[in-house]
């Protein structure tokens, strides 16, 4: 005896929600974004500025109230926002270096074993890069302090 079965495709809803395939990029929304970016660019740096004292309070936080969870939370979150933030503002230089320290603080079980010298090398060098106009790691300094960071927090985290 044989049972027959039948297969039920149910309608793929997500497809009508979304206007279609997936595989087409609309150009003419990039083209608006790009614009959009374009136009407020000339508030780039105050809105870089703005973090950069958003990540020196969080390290004087550290200074005066220790590092502990509540201000090694703060600075991550500060870091965290920069390395998203930094090439926006068109300073790759500051997601590559925030990017590191977020690589150091990644791990909340073991944030607190960061080494505060090596924090504060960090926040001290995205500091610098923004003061003294440094973009990218074209620059020879800019190349020398991500590397030499970098460096030392593969060091810190093997």
């Amino acid at each position: 005896m044989s049972n027959p079965a039948q297969v039920i495709r149910p309608p793929n809803t997500l497809r009508m929600k979304v206007g279609g395939g997936f595989g087409g990029i609309d150009a003419g929304a990039i083209a608006k974004a790009e614009q959009a970016l374009q136009a407020m660019s000339s508030q780039f740096g105050q809105w870089l500025q703005d973090e950069i004292v958003k990540l020196d309070k969080a390290q004087a936080d550290i200074r005066t109230s220790g590092y502990n969870a509540a201000t090694a939370e703060a600075l991550y979150f500060r870091a965290h926002d920069l390395k998203g933030l930094g090439t926006t503002y068109q300073y790759p230089l500051v997601t590559r270096l925030a990017g590191s320290l977020c690589k150091m603080m990644d791990d909340p079980a073991k944030r607190m074993a960061a080494p505060l010298v090596l924090l504060d090398a960090h926040i001290d060098a995205i500091k610098a890069v923004v003061r003294d106009q440094i973009q990218t790691d074209d620059h020879p300094v800019g190349k020398i302090l991500a590397e030499t960071l970098e460096a030392r927090v593969a060091d810190h985290r093997s």
